[in-house]
């Protein structure tokens, strides 16, 4: 199987290509490789993977471009023909989306264009791309159900992944391409993204710093592990999309069609309360932490809780991995990585 994996540069990106790599299958990575965040930890994860690949059975070729770059994405699709294509690049950020929301439409809105229009023409037989859990907004009704509607976004970012899962639905149903979008809950673990809370937590604990701390700690993530989210999203990509025989277009279902396009929730269905995050990260640094307590954000939403029933009973896996276990793992990582 080949694969085309964008984003590879980024967190989960390089956590899902590494896993096909391991597996046998070909890759081909695409990514700007941007500075939203230090590019170094990009750099050394594209390094890790060019050296993993060499012991696989797979082949490995990494082209660096901009998916907003229409050319660069239509030479991608005439060099190669791939069996499954994986969009994961986006500009990601709740906050970021606030100061700064071209980028979001540059790289959520046309970049996605770009790669929906050439699965389109080289007749991809299925795309998977990233969601987010924050497109359930507004929505207070947990566990979070793809079932159920999400039309109020509370940040642009938001907006921009809803789009892309109402985009993909007018592919599945003009040209009957199969799609599957991920929204993806709170994710974390190794080869982290510097500007999300563990890392940041992490870093100011092992320096004697304090950490800020939004809604005093009282609002819960459905903290997700990033090898788990790997797993659900190559499982999820290897079971093509299929139309919904039983769609009802007078009651539709928001997460099916009857073209062939659906929606997963990838969340650890395990909320947990953001103090009980920083106990775990205490634990694993063996220090502790100051908190500087701080009202909540604008555009932050106080809960998340992912029913994972339809992943489940599609594709036949649920992540697991424990908060505990999984913070550890990251905080290992990191004294290893920076030394310290």
């Amino acid at each position: 199987m080949k694969y085309l994996v964008t984003g590879s540069a980024g967190f989960i990106g390089f956590t899902v290509a590494r896993a096909l790599l391991k597996r046998g299958d070909s890759v081909v990575g695409f990514d700007v490789v941007n500075d939203y965040y230090d590019p170094a930890i990009k750099e050394s994860r594209l390094a890790l993977l060019e050296q993993e690949s060499k012991d696989c059975v797979g082949e490995y070729t990494f082209i660096r471009a901009n998916l907003a770059d229409r050319t660069a994405v239509e030479q991608c699709f005439k060099e190669h023909t791939f069996d499954r294509v994986i969009h994961l690049a986006a500009q990601a950020g709740v906050r970021y989306s606030l100061e700064n929301p071209h980028a979001y439409v540059e790289s959520n809105i046309v970049a996605f264009t770009n790669i929906i229009e050439a699965c389109r023409y080289a007749k991809v037989p299925h795309l998977t791309y990233a969601s987010t859990s924050s497109v359930y907004g507004a929505n207070t009704d947990m566990p979070f159900s793809e079932h159920k509607g999400v039309d109020h976004p509370l940040q642009f970012y938001a907006a921009t992944k809803r789009a892309n899962e109402l985009m993909a639905h007018a592919y599945s149903h003009l040209y009957r391409m199969p799609t599957t979008g991920l929204r993806f809950f709170t994710v974390y673990g190794p080869w982290g993204r510097p500007d999300m809370a563990l890392f940041m937590f992490t870093k100011n604990i092992l320096a004697g710093e304090p950490i800020p701390v939004f809604n005093h700690g009282n609002h819960t993530r459905d903290f997700t592990y990033v090898d788990d989210i790997a797993e659900g999203v190559i499982r999820a990509t290897d079971d093509i999309a299929q139309p919904n025989p039983n769609w009802d277009s007078s009651n539709p279902d928001p997460a099916t069609s009857n073209a062939p396009f659906r929606i997963f929730n990838i969340g650890n269905n395990n909320p947990v309360k953001l103090t009980q995050y920083i106990e775990a990260i205490e634990q694993a640094t063996g220090k502790k932490a100051t908190m500087d307590l701080l009202p909540l954000q604008p555009g932050d939403v106080p809960d998340t809780f992912a029913d994972v029933s339809e992943l489940e009973k599609q594709v036949g896996y649920k992540p697991a991995t424990s908060v505990t276990q999984g913070v550890a793992n990251f905080v290992n990582w990191y004294r290893d990585f920076y030394g310290c």
